[in-house]
């Protein structure tokens, strides 16, 4: 028989990885009373912690700031917005120094100027360094204690959540007066680093309480890895050239531009790389930056920088895309009272627009957007006060039964990856892939909310949850792949190759069973191909 743990709190901040975690610092600075459960180990689980990462970090110089904002705009189909980057770089300035002094995060030293090189961070080291930081804040954490669903009040205000700790099977309900979503994205199970925990939980929970998507589109991130590997770290391949099996350069192949040349390839024949771009310091600076991308070739004796070895591409959803839940003000409010969201838990597309990729962006999003709704959470609690836990109802639909034999979570979600890894069908977009791919996650989803899904035991709904939301993440994705007929950032239309200045916004999509679209205008402060913004 399974106990139940009853908590009451300010602010609950659900997910463990950097954007969670400054997040609750957040809190706990504007005097809140914080818990954060994690769905792993708080400071070990996510993409942050097994490797390095670089940081969009620019000092306050004008002219570097400029290039900073201008470096990936069209790549990102213009759709990033200069006040929200301005923001985010002022944030993550003002964090990565913080993370020094108060942090204690030992960043190694320029030689030729003796200051600190903040421009990056070694996830274990700076993962570790964040939880003790907590802990010394006096934040709870409940390690291994995903959350099942999203609690609310009978004003319909979100007001905690409830779910499971994996290690005793014990449920848990926990009441807040404000609740921060900042579980991470959705790469489908595909293996990539890290990923496991990210599932799309926190997106299906938002969607249950009504909350929006914006950019879901651009949930198409590939990763290239060494075949039959899992560790995705594509900047390095900057450093590449690409090969046929005879040895003959696969023209327009890359790492940033030419992914698509790639997987094109990749249709018909093996692919070969080599780093053979990168001088001896370059390569040692490699090799001290990310050991673990080397230690796979070490094991196989194989020396990349002079040899080659096949490769694959991998997918990481919108781990490493942009889409995620929309956020409407400077507190990345969600929308719906009592929400806040943040890291690849919430939508990218305000600092990179439609492309983006491992670390930097998506780095100091982590931790300025988590700063920014820790800190709003806090005021948003502090004034609402606290719910008695007896007064709270779930918000959770699908994959909370107690169980349908007919529906084995495991083979629900192979069928769903059928859908969404192959990169003929999400990568290399066309409507006649697109259209097939979304009607068999549509009959998925049908079966699935349609029926008893679930489990006997709580430890069990977290697998079925897992599996509905893979599902749900891959039909909001495909869905708005569908609406945008055109190619922009990340979102490439064989059947539109071109880019459509008709197109110039934001594709919003919310619903489960009746998934609804709309279309908003880029932001204020986005450009257009044809502006030019004078720093």
């Amino acid at each position: 028989m399974t106990e139940q743990l009853t908590l009451q709190t300010d602010v609950l901040v659900l997910g463990g990885g950097p954007a969670a975690a400054w997040a609750a610092l957040n809190a706990r600075d504007r005097g809140a009373e914080v818990v954060l459960v994690d769905k792993g180990y708080c400071g070990t689980s996510g993409t942050t912690a097994p490797a390095g990462t670089g940081v969009w970090y620019v000092v306050p110089d004008p002219e570097r700031r400029a290039k900073a904002k201008a470096d990936r705009e069209q790549l990102g189909g213009y759709l990033a917005d200069h006040n929200w980057m301005d923001r985010v770089l002022d944030q993550t300035y003002a964090n990565m120094r913080r993370l020094g002094d108060e942090g204690r995060y030992p960043y190694p030293i320029d030689e030729k100027t003796g200051e600190p090189i903040r421009s990056g961070l070694q996830g274990p080291e700076y993962m570790r360094r964040m939880r003790a930081w907590l802990q010394r804040r006096g934040v709870r954490i409940l390690d291994h204690s995903p959350a099942l669903e999203l609690l609310f009040d009978n004003a319909g205000r979100v007001s905690g959540a409830a779910g499971v700790q994996r290690q005793t099977g014990d449920e848990y309900r926990i009441s807040a007066g404000a609740v921060v979503l900042a579980t991470g994205g959705c790469a489908f199970l595909s293996r990539a680093l890290g990923t496991n925990v990210d599932t799309g939980d926190g997106a299906l929970m938002a969607a249950e309480v009504g909350a929006e998507f914006s950019g879901m589109e651009f949930g198409n991130a590939y990763g290239i890895v060494p075949k039959g590997s899992t560790i995705t770290k594509t900047a390095y391949y900057g450093y590449a050239s690409f090969y046929h099996e005879d040895g003959r350069i696969v023209e327009g192949a890359g790492s940033m531009r030419g992914r698509s040349v790639i997987a094109r390839t990749l249709l018909t024949e093996k692919v070969f790389a080599q780093l053979d771009r990168a001088d001896e310091t370059t390569a040692a600076q490699m090799r001290l930056g990310q050991p673990n991308f080397f230690l796979q070739f070490d094991r196989r004796g194989i020396d990349p920088f002079t040899q080659r070895f096949e490769v694959d591409l991998l997918a990481e959803g919108t781990v490493r895309g942009t889409g995620g839940v929309n956020v409407i003000d400077d507190d990345c409010w969600t929308g719906v009272e009592g929400l806040y969201a943040a890291g690849d838990a919430a939508t990218r597309e305000r600092i990179c627009g439609g492309f983006t990729g491992g670390g930097s962006h998506n780095a100091a999003w982590a931790m300025s957007s988590g700063t920014f709704a820790g800190a709003g959470a806090a005021r948003d609690a502090l004034a609402h006060g606290r719910r008695a836990v007896a007064s709270l109802r779930g918000a959770g639909r699908v994959g909370l039964g107690v169980g349908d034999t007919t529906l084995n979570p495991d083979a629900v979600v192979v069928s769903a990856q059928s859908q969404l890894l192959p990169f003929e069908k999400n990568y290399l977009r066309d409507g006649i892939r697109l259209t097939p791919a979304l009607g068999e996650l549509n009959s998925i989803w049908e079966a699935l909310s349609h029926s008893d899904f679930g489990a006997s035991t709580a430890r069990g709904r977290v697998l079925t949850r897992q599996a509905a939301a893979i599902t749900a993440v891959g039909r909001w994705i495909y869905t708005s792949a569908l609406a945008r007929t055109e190619s922009r950032g990340m979102s490439t239309r064989d059947d539109f190759p071109a880019l459509d200045p008709a197109q110039h916004g934001h594709v919003l999509i919310k619903g489960l069973d009746d998934v609804e679209i709309r279309r908003t205008p880029a932001l204020p402060g986005s450009l257009r191909p044809h502006q030019v913004r004078v720093a």
